[in-house]
């Protein structure tokens, strides 16, 4: 059994398939999860590097990497030559001259020297050119994040998505994006055969409910075979399963966090009145009535839990949506 690329490829299979393909010596990785090193992850024991790794082992995931953004602080406090460890990092560059909205990427195997010298290009250079043409000189393993997920504020240019896909070897399915987004995102993939990866993007300690599987002794040889499509995804469940259940798990890191800790805390749901409404509740002052803050919990939990957060966010990304596939019509 083996995945290819080109338009007519599978390349998603059901858990009870990839469990008989991890039998066979397939290896099984998130791609893409957060720590307490980044900056919009609530700074508590569970979200510990060294905790969520050994959670990652335990889940059988057999390389494990931490891409939080704009630093490689977890290797610091793991160790970079941990065995089944692989060094990550989630950088930001913005090109506002040849792009005009913030790409987010994934970088492995990096250094902490060559981190410092792709922090400059992104930071001080801007220049995506200058970055990509790094990453191949140096041959480390990168792959564009959410291509069509971009940061608040920003007017995307949505026309440089699919000529920025032709630019990278290896595309995510982002399980924290629309099932929509996803599936344009894997069709342009397949178009202009480039791998196709599945993560979580995780910030809550969920690694792991969706993934990718390849075979490889080693992460180089994982993910070569992600690039040239000998790879498959699984993916079981919807956006708003998935939203649903990293944002009830966020609440209960958000009320459990020291107050002075969450002054610094920058997370969205991406529902604007839902995070107001939370903001105010878990402030320091809440803190100080532990059972009116543990009913704050249960109650923005179990409303999270209905699913109506992810429904409206769901919905007031429709309009992009539409907006994408008549683009990608424009293209075919």
């Amino acid at each position: 059994m083996q995945g290819k690329t080109g338009n007519d490829a599978k390349t998603t299979v059901s858990a009870e398939v990839a469990e008989t393909l991890l039998q066979e010596g397939w290896k099984k990785v998130d791609l893409h999860v957060h720590s307490s090193c980044s900056y919009d992850v609530p700074s508590v024991q569970a979200m510990h590097p060294a905790v969520l790794f050994e959670n990652a082992r335990s889940q059988g995931l057999d390389f494990v990497t931490f891409t939080d953004h704009d630093t490689v602080k977890a290797y610091d406090l793991l160790g970079w030559d941990k065995e089944g460890l692989v060094p990550g990092v989630e950088i930001s560059i913005s090109d506002p001259e040849h792009i005009g909205h913030t790409l987010h990427v994934n970088v492995f195997e990096l250094d902490s020297e060559e981190f410092k010298e792709l922090e400059l290009i992104a930071n001080q250079e801007c220049d995506f050119k200058s970055f990509i043409r790094y990453l191949r000189t140096h041959d480390l393993p990168h792959m564009y994040n959410h291509p069509f997920q971009f940061v608040g504020g920003e007017r995307p240019n949505l026309w440089a998505v699919p000529e920025l896909i032709k630019q990278f070897p290896v595309v995510e399915y982002n399980m924290q994006n629309l099932t929509e987004k996803n599936l344009m995102v894997a069709t342009l993939a397949r178009k202009y055969g480039k791998g196709i990866a599945a993560t979580t993007d995780s910030h809550t300690g969920g690694m792991g409910a969706v993934y990718t599987l390849a075979k490889g002794e080693t992460f180089r040889e994982f993910f070569e075979n992600i690039k040239k499509g000998s790879s498959y995804i699984v993916v079981e469940g919807r956006t708003r399963q998935h939203l649903t259940k990293e944002w009830s798990s966020w609440i209960e890191l958000i009320f459990s966090m020291d107050r002075q800790l969450r002054e610094d805390y920058n997370f969205t749901t991406n529902v604007w009145s839902f995070d107001r409404v939370i903001s105010f509740f878990a402030n320091e002052k809440i803190r100080e009535f532990p059972r009116i803050n543990s009913l704050a919990m249960k109650f923005f939990q179990n409303f999270s839990r209905s699913g109506l957060p992810a429904y409206i966010y769901i919905k007031t990304e429709k309009p992009l949506v539409s907006r994408i596939e008549e683009i990608l019509n424009q293209i075919a």
